[in-house]
């Protein structure tokens, strides 16, 4: 299809960037549209992993344009840094990599809030890392926020430094009891940023629009997933933006008409990272056993992965608010040393069942999963490369999914390489 959304249809880490990576090779553009450095999209190439954090995926394929959308909160120290190390692995960057305009940036006095909120003590601790992408947001709405454009107009990049430092430092000694952000470094770090970086910077949603208009294979990738989604995640340990589809109109400046194709991506069983109500989380035994299994670590923060069974209602509701067209399974072969494996179909709360998410923290966190258990396939599927050369078992399993799901299954991932992955029909 011309125009592909790619997004997280579970707690993110689904395994977003292996799949941009092997789309990206029949696409011209790569966007992404939403999130900060808190995403790591993982890609191994020839056994060589790489780890992207606000580069979309796509910068691995020599003919792609790449582009950070408005919707991104772009760090633009980290985005220099990993442009450097993206060099430094033979990758062309100039002429395509592109930075929107009107994408807000996060400075150290966001990351400095963003710590001190989490450990003050009357604040909930939501399990952020710590990057400054909820300050960011916060500035952006209160519309107060700094602008890649910005670094463009010296004087007026000047000014809003100045109130802004002074604004969160007055906040951070006055409410948080810490040490103050120097005003003068962060203007002059700036400054000197914005120089390398203008030559990248675009009119993204022109762009875009341009490259769509003239028939080329567009490809939009998002960061989190769905349940952290800031409206329909699991609120408030959420991100601050909407990784769902519809984020992407948003994000990059284009509208819903033009798009041909969601594919939601999930794991074969289900993670999430930090905070929050997770129903079909393994013990601590069975969830370490996964996590080794799967190398269940954070690609940005390598912290420890919570891992669960497979949820349909998750999953379901991401079906219904992304309009999923497929569903990408990953993560496969993780399953393959296990007897049984379990899949969530329902809770149960208070005597009622429900099909459907609920809004309610409460009930997220106090609901019963209702699962159905099939049996395990115990053989390995590292090499298989065809959906009928799967093992029988592994394929009821798959089907299960999808009819629970009500979406088709379109790809499949056995392992990390990107050999490890292939189209079920």
């Amino acid at each position: 299809m011309a125009v592909t959304i790619v997004v997280g249809a579970q707690w993110g880490d689904e395994g977003k960037g292996k799949i941009v990576d092997l789309l990206s090779e029949q696409s011209q553009v790569v966007a992404r549209y939403q999130g900060g450095p808190n995403a790591g999209h993982t890609v191994v190439v020839k056994g060589q992993q790489v780890i992207l954090h606000q580069i979309p995926s796509g910068i691995l394929w020599p003919h792609t344009t790449c582009i950070i959308g408005n919707g991104v909160v772009i760090d633009p120290k980290v985005l220099l840094e990993e442009m450097d190390f993206v060099a430094a692995q033979g990758i062309e960057i100039d002429e395509r990599l592109l930075i929107s305009d009107r994408a807000h940036l996060i400075l150290p006095y966001h990351r400095a809030l963003d710590a001190a909120k989490e450990i003050h003590n009357n604040e909930p601790k939501i399990g952020t890392t710590g990057r400054g992408i909820g300050p960011t947001y916060i500035d952006k709405a209160a519309r107060t926020g700094i602008r890649v454009c910005d670094l463009l107009d010296r004087e007026l990049l000047e000014e809003k430094l100045r109130q802004n430092t002074r604004a969160a430092n007055e906040r951070l000694t006055t409410i948080y009891h810490t040490e103050p952000v120097d005003e003068k470094e962060i203007i002059s770090s700036c400054l000197s940023m914005a120089e390398t970086i203008s030559k990248y910077v675009v009119d993204s949603s022109v762009y875009l629009n341009k490259a769509i208009q003239q028939g080329k294979k567009v490809l939009f990738e998002g960061a989190q997933g769905t349940m952290l989604d800031v409206d329909f995640g699991t609120y408030p340990y959420v991100t601050s933006s909407n990784p769902m589809s519809g984020g992407a109109c948003v994000g990059l400046g284009v509208g819903p008409n033009r798009i041909d194709e969601v594919l939601g991506i999930v794991k074969a069983y289900t993670t999430r990272v930090g905070e929050g109500p997770f129903p079909t989380e393994f013990d601590a035994a069975f969830g370490e056993k996964v996590r080794k299994l799967g190398g269940e670590f954070g690609a940005t923060t390598g912290r420890p992965r919570r891992c669960g069974w497979f949820d349909a209602v998750v999953v379901r509701q991401a079906v219904r608010v992304n309009g999923l067209t497929g569903i990408v399974i990953t993560k496969l072969d993780v399953l393959d040393t296990l007897e049984e494996i379990s899949i969530c179909t329902g809770y149960r709360y208070k005597g009622a069942i429900l099909r459907d998410y609920p809004a309610s923290i409460t009930i997220q966190q106090q609901a019963e999963p209702i699962y159905e258990t099939v049996a395990g396939w115990q053989q390995s599927t590292t090499n298989v490369r065809s959906f009928a050369d799967l093992p029988e078992k592994a394929r009821a399993y798959l089907d299960r999914l999808s009819e629970l799901l009500n979406v088709p299954i379109k790809i499949i991932s056995v392992g990390p390489e990107r050999a490890q992955t292939f189209f079920k029909d």
